[in-house]
């Protein structure tokens, strides 16, 4: 079951599981889209894997399998690339 990490790794933006804006990789690394596609160019920088649009669980199940509250920020691996 998806994490659902709350915020971007590289800004720290909130993302909340209703959020269109967050993507993922395999390893459930979270970013806004700003980033992933401004800053790493749809790559993630923890693990080379593609970033897609991350599903968003329905309500009623958040409450049997809340999102993740536990915040990942890693700025200096979000450094612009190309």
């Amino acid at each position: 079951m998806l994490q659902l990490r709350p915020n971007c790794e590289c800004c720290n933006k909130d993302l909340p599981n209703e959020s269109p804006d967050a993507r993922i990789c395999t390893f459930e690394c979270t970013f806004c889209s700003d980033c992933a596609a401004s800053k790493r160019q749809g790559i993630c920088p923890n693990c080379g894997g593609e970033l897609v649009a991350r599903p968003r669980r329905p309500a009623d199940k958040l409450v049997r399998y809340p999102a993740s509250t536990e915040r990942v920020f890693k700025p200096a691996g979000c450094l612009a690339t190309g």
